[in-house]
């Protein structure tokens, strides 16, 4: 083919563009697509937030008075006044006894996860368990959802706790007390602030890998941090200087090096507890068949036998560490806590931050699950106001950060919870533990709440296996070393770093994969003179065409994924493949002709219309003329104003299908070589 200047043509089009309708199926038959393109991008939403004329959602009509408006509005943002006028009786027995069974389990768990992890007294643990939960009842959208502290959250409240004291030379519990609180008030804050500005889709930012590696290091953290009170070891350590601060390399060392200074009673009841715990597990899964066997709270039965052997047999006399709070427990009035003297709140709030985003998105995926399961919408914005609210309120209680648990919620699902009101008769007995039941713990050893909270780690680490052999299954040899460079860092750095690797690294990840644009170089299927097929698809089938590049957009262009198609147009031309690399010669001739199909581009902004009018500049600078193809009406508004449609060559440059295109560039291509012959 000869080139000519992008002004001229001997041949005139016998098509006028006519933008692609929605409705018209016809016109792509022959051509790559088979279906429309509203169809090929149609999505199936899961979790949508309820539609205004669902039933509990009257529609407010335009005049409305301002009372309606707000009886409407009120019960989509507080969804208690959406379930709870139609709450049935009947239902009420299934949510009791829900309430019940997940409140013996969260009572031991939220007694571990204060001690042991957070570092703070028990009834700080029971506090996250009973406000949080309260007030997610009523702003939470979720059915089956038990929230309460959750043990990787309160590691990292712990470490952030322990990390502040240590700078400021304080081992005084109220020092540590208000850190946690400050933290649970950020935390609360940030995360309704997330939702507030609708950020509810992060939870489809963050990589698998890497919060896989992320979680599975935590999990291991957790393990060897216990393991010093499993072995009697705590007071050791603190002679030591081992602590929070301490690196879980050293705390590995200091482990083996004292090995032989284990305290004998404590090793013997943290073991048998953790037996217990792994035994009566394994019993519940094997014998599916007995109903009633999986609402037996095992963790509580383990916390009240040996409360009860300690106290009976005084094993605390032979240097078994046990809980022993003093009295019985009050609620605190709300309040504002301050920071204490030489603790920069900004690093708290970065501390904060991590939560948030980690504690959502475990919290989402239980959410979606069971929302799933039971046929009911969730909003993920909602879910962010709602956790941020709770936490909100947790952080003025001196509760530690609270967000949903998947043990929790799958023993409150298998129990029959129907609504919210599940979660808040589980916070009703929290509370009467709180006021009558903490003194019975006096027994407690703090060896058992170490195992529990062991027997918690190892369940996170249950499905690391899977993963990994998946991984190496499908050779994923890239998300295999995210998930691994994420597990070391955590291990051998510190948990903050682990969690800032996790969300940093999917955050670029997602950044490069958005501005990376998606187009791909089609081929002429043989036989078939209309049919076009991406040749990657079809390799050694799909042709390329001597003198013509056809691309096709997969999809909308906007700032960020136009700033590398120059490039990559540049390099479809000169080697018709991404995977060649640049430093190769060409491999493909020089092209007279470009044609675009941006059938599956639904939309372009300015930025993206100023590029394209760069590239087509470019182009016809070098004599190659180029050509649209199923342009829709939305974008081709754009294109008139942007002055694109005029600098592509108008009218005659723009077609319904690519066949068309081909069509109209063989016919100027004769005729260009009948005249140079008459010449």
């Amino acid at each position: 083919m000869t080139r000519s200047s992008q002004g001229q043509s001997s041949g005139s089009s016998p098509h006028r563009y006519s933008p692609v309708q929605h409705h018209d199926d016809s016109s792509d038959s022959d051509d790559n697509s088979e279906s429309t393109p509203f169809a090929k991008h149609s999505r199936v939403h899961l979790y949508q937030q309820p539609e205004e004329d669902d039933e509990l959602y009257p529609r407010v009509s335009p005049g409305a008075d301002l009372w309606t408006t707000f009886r409407t509005r009120i019960k989509y943002y507080v969804p208690v006044f959406r379930w709870l006028p139609h709450y049935s009786m009947d239902g009420f027995g299934h949510d009791f006894i829900a309430g019940l069974t997940v409140a013996c389990l969260i009572i031991p768990q939220s007694l571990s996860y204060a001690t042991a992890l957070a570092h703070l007294d028990p009834i700080h643990g029971l506090y996250s368990a009973f406000v949080p939960g309260i007030i997610y009842s009523i702003f939470g959208t979720s059915r089956q959802l038990s929230v309460g502290p959750e043990a990787l959250v309160s590691m990292l409240v712990g470490s952030a706790i322990a990390q502040q004291q240590h700078a400021i030379g304080s081992t005084d519990p109220k020092t540590a007390l208000a850190i946690g609180c400050i933290i649970t008030l950020f935390v609360g804050l940030f995360t309704f602030f997330l939702g507030f500005v609708r950020l509810g889709f992060l939870d489809s930012v963050l990589s698998r890998a890497l919060l896989r590696g992320f979680i599975t290091a935590v999990a291991v953290v957790v393990i060897i941090e216990q393991s010093i009170t499993l072995f009697g070891l705590k007071d050791l350590a603190e002679e030591d200087g081992i602590g929070e601060q301490s690196s879980t390399v050293e705390k590995v060392a200091f482990i083996f090096e004292n090995f032989s200074h284990i305290h004998t009673l404590t090793t013997i009841v943290s073991f048998s507890s953790i037996f217990f715990l792994l035994s009566f597990g394994s019993i519940k899964k094997r014998l599916t068949k007995v109903p009633f066997l999986a609402f037996i709270p095992e963790i509580l039965l383990c916390v009240i036998l040996y409360t009860i052997l300690t106290g009976v047999f005084r094993w605390d006399k032979h240097g078994l560490a046990i809980l022993a709070p003093a009295e019985a427990g009050r609620l605190q009035l709300p309040s504002i806590p301050s920071a204490p003297e030489g603790v920069p709140v900004r690093s708290l709030f970065g501390t904060a931050v991590l939560i948030s985003i980690i504690g959502f998105v475990e919290s989402i995926v239980i959410t979606k699950q069971y929302a799933t399961k039971h046929n009911y919408s969730v909003s993920p914005n909602r879910e962010l106001v709602a956790m941020g609210v709770a936490n909100i309120f947790g952080g003025l209680f001196q509760a530690i950060p609270a967000f949903g648990s998947l043990s929790r919620s799958k023993i409150n699902d298998k129990a029959g919870a129907r609504t919210q009101l599940a979660g808040f008769i589980t916070a009703l007995f929290v509370l009467l533990s709180i006021f009558f039941l903490l003194p019975y713990f006096y027994y407690l050893p703090k060896a058992v709440l170490a195992g529990i909270i062991c027997v918690a780690a190892l369940s996170l680490l249950s499905e690391t296996p899977h993963d990994v052999k998946f991984m190496w299954q499908i050779q994923a040899w890239f998300d295999l070393g995210l998930l691994l460079l994420t597990f070391f860092t955590t291990i051998t750095v510190s948990v903050e770093a682990g969690t800032l690797i996790a969300i940093a690294l999917s955050f670029l990840l997602v950044i490069k994969t958005s501005t990376y644009p998606r187009i791909t170089i089609m081929g002429r299927m043989p036989g078939a003179k209309g049919k076009f097929r991406p040749i990657k698809d079809y390799p050694g089938i799909a042709e390329h065409i001597d003198g013509v590049l056809i691309i096709k957009v997969e999809e909308g262009l906007y700032f960020a994924n136009t700033g590398q198609l120059k490039d990559r147009l540049h390099r479809l031309e000169v080697f018709g493949d991404m995977s060649v690399h640049p430093s190769e010669e060409a491999r493909l001739n020089p092209v007279d002709h470009v044609i675009f199909d941006v059938e599956n581009m639904p939309s372009l902004d300015a930025s993206a219309a100023q590029i394209l009018l760069e590239i087509v500049d470019a182009y016809h600078a070098r004599d190659i003329k180029v050509y649209f193809v199923k342009l829709r009406e939305n974008s081709r508004e754009l294109f008139v104003k942007s002055g694109l449609l005029e600098r592509a060559g108008g009218e005659r440059h723009f077609f319904r299908r690519t066949a068309e295109a081909m069509d109209h560039i063989e016919r100027e291509t004769l005729s260009l070589t009948e005249s140079e012959v008459q010449v």
